[in-house]
């Protein structure tokens, strides 16, 4: 059953990404700070994969006068976010589907976090067509989800480092090696120059790539020092630059119009 309609793990859905993705916490906050840069106190913004409502919730918290549309396949999932963001669902209205399910606005910005990724590559240059079209002039759009090197070693080994992150967060290494393989096997990844022709095709332009650092112990679990400097890090620990803000490999863009 699809994860994401099987009601018992949409219930479970809150655990999972903490435990998957290096900083979840991180991207979510930073993807609202890139945002703010640009928009007014009283902005609307459109979040495209909402289901869940855990970015929802982060924004709606750090700006009170914002208000959101956000946009998911899952009516399991929507249904979790209604209650994720509790009384802050007065400022948020939640549309099942697609993007074309979107209002047309015009919105003052977008954001779209781990879920491009499940988009297939000809329906995801649409995707972003379609939310330009919905931006005003000028307006924002972060997105961030799964985009390495696609070359066999290189993509071998982002997917390893997928696996070693789980186990460290106590996942059990056998699911999430086969967590891995479902990953490498059945999602449309791309490499990240590719991700940013595909931004710029669908007419965005000033698209910008944030970092941080992660550092991957040679045995072991992972650990993340966000923004420390290589010089404190134990000697056990190899430093790793990764082009990307709250994980190994899920760049966080910003594009403007």
């Amino acid at each position: 059953m699809n994860p994401f309609t099987d009601p018992q793990a949409v219930a479970r859905y809150a655990e999972g990404p903490p435990r998957l993705v290096p900083g979840f916490a991180d991207l979510q906050r930073m993807a609202m700070l890139l945002i703010a840069e640009k928009v007014s106190e009283d902005a609307r913004v459109l979040v495209l994969g909402a289901g869940g409502g855990l970015e929802l919730k982060t924004f709606a918290e750090a700006q009170p006068r914002w208000r959101f549309d956000g946009v998911d396949p899952a009516a399991e999932m929507l249904k979790l976010a209604q209650v994720t963001l509790g009384p802050l669902a007065a400022r948020v209205r939640l549309h099942l589907g697609y993007i074309d399910a979107a209002p047309e606005g015009p919105f003052d910005a977008a954001a779209c976090l781990l879920t491009l990724h499940f988009v297939p590559v000809a329906e995801r240059g649409r995707t972003l067509r379609e939310i330009r079209r919905r931006l005003r002039p000028g307006a924002p759009f972060v997105a961030a989800h799964l985009s390495f090197p696609q070359g066999e070693k290189e993509r071998a080994l982002w997917l390893s480092r997928y696996a070693a992150f789980a186990v460290a967060s106590g996942v059990e290494p056998a699911k999430a090696e086969g967590a891995s393989a479902a990953i490498g096997a059945q999602l449309p990844i791309l490499a990240p120059e590719r991700e940013e022709a595909l931004l710029r095709d669908a007419g965005f332009s000033s698209v910008s790539l944030y970092l941080c650092r992660i550092r991957i112990p040679r045995l072991g679990g992972i650990r993340r020092r966000l923004g420390q400097s290589l010089s404190r890090a134990p000697a056990r620990w190899r430093p790793v630059r990764f082009r990307l803000i709250a994980a190994a490999f899920r760049p966080l863009r910003k594009a403007m119009l």
